[in-house]
Parts: C-alpha cells; sequence; structure tokens
C-alpha cells in the first residue's frame, strides 16, 4: 500500500506544513517528504507517532471501508406501480430493509389504497406532501391532509385510501421496515 499520499493528505487536511508536521513528530523535513512520495516506508512505531500528529491512529489510517452513502437521488429509488390499487411505491432509500426504518414515497392516484396490511410490530408514521387521504386502522378512520402528518401503532389490520377527487402523494415510514 502507498502510504505516502495518505499521510499528505491528512496533512494538508491539518493545515501543516512538511516542516510543522516534522518538528511534531520529532523527525526531519526530508524524511517527511521521503515518506509522501513513497521513496521510504517508516516503522509501525513511526507512524504511528506520525498518525498521532494527524489526529488519527493506525486502525482509521488502514479503514478502506467506503463512506456509507447519506444522500439519495432519483436514479437510486426503486419503485413499483399497482394498476389494480392506483398505487405507485418509491423506495427512496436503497436496502433499507436492513436498517431500524423504511421510508417510501407513496402516490396514490385518486381513489387509490394502499394493500391492507395486517398487524405487526413496530410503528409506522407518514406526512401528507399532496392531496388528502383516509388512514383505516380496524374499525376507525381519520383523514389527513397536505401538511398534516400521521403516527401509530399497527396492531389492528390497516390501509390507507386517497381522496377519489384529489389523490395524495404521501412519504411514509415504517420501524422495523415491512413495506
Amino acid at each position: 500500500m502507498e502510504i505516502g499520499n495518505k499521510i499528505k493528505e491528512l496533512r494538508i487536511g491539518k493545515g501543516l506544513t512538511q516542516e510543522e508536521l516534522a518538528d511534531r513528530a520529532e523527525l526531519s523535513k526530508g524524511f517527511i517528504s521521503q515518506i509522501e512520495r513513497d521513496l521510504t516506508s517508516p516503522s509501525i512505531a513511526t507512524l504511528v507517532d506520525i498518525l498521532q500528529c494527524l489526529g488519527t491512529d493506525l486502525k482509521d489510517f488502514f479503514n478502506d471501508t467506503a463512506d456509507e452513502q447519506v444522500v439519495f437521488h432519483d436514479a437510486d429509488y426503486f419503485e413499483k406501480t399497482d394498476p389494480e390499487l392506483l398505487n405507485k411505491i418509491e423506495w427512496i432509500i436503497p436496502n433499507a430493509q436492513k436498517n431500524i426504518m423504511e421510508p417510501i414515497r407513496l402516490t396514490l392516484k385518486p381513489g387509490g389504497s394502499t394493500y391492507p396490511d395486517n398487524p405487526h410490530e413496530g410503528e409506522e408514521f407518514g406526512y401528507v406532501l399532496q392531496g388528502s387521504i383516509t388512514i383505516h386502522i380496524g374499525n376507525k378512520k381519520y383523514k389527513a391532509k397536505k401538511g398534516e402528518s400521521f403516527y401509530y401503532i399497527p396492531s389492528s389490520k390497516h390501509y390507507i385510501t386517497a381522496s377519489p377527487k384529489t389523490g395524495a402523494i404521501i412519504l411514509w415510514v415504517s420501524s422495523p421496515p415491512s413495506f
């Protein structure tokens, strides 16, 4: 592994010159320069000292795991359309079933519905982005419109229907994942 460039990036990121890093690590500027150009390799003890001066350690320095994706775009989404129920489900966080929460964007055409879901563990939250809906939980019905949210524990059969006039778009989060 070529560690020189990685050390150089850390040093520059900390706003240090080669000379300043060398002074802190009690090494020569020339030795730091040789390390950064991969002309020489430091001993483990020297590398530990350099990394300590750069605010990191061996474990983090050699950790090659990629950063987890934080921002997701339309191209990352997976969607499923149900022409019978007049809905489209978009999984807006790929592979969210491995997470604690699973958010989806649900688009219901006028009169559209979700499939009735049986009771299950967890909690469900939604925010109506557009239109209006009726949330059916057991024998009860709750209405919500644009700008309103809902939250419930799915201990009864439950589903959502959209207004026959407007349809709806909902941001819906289930924990644990169940969509």
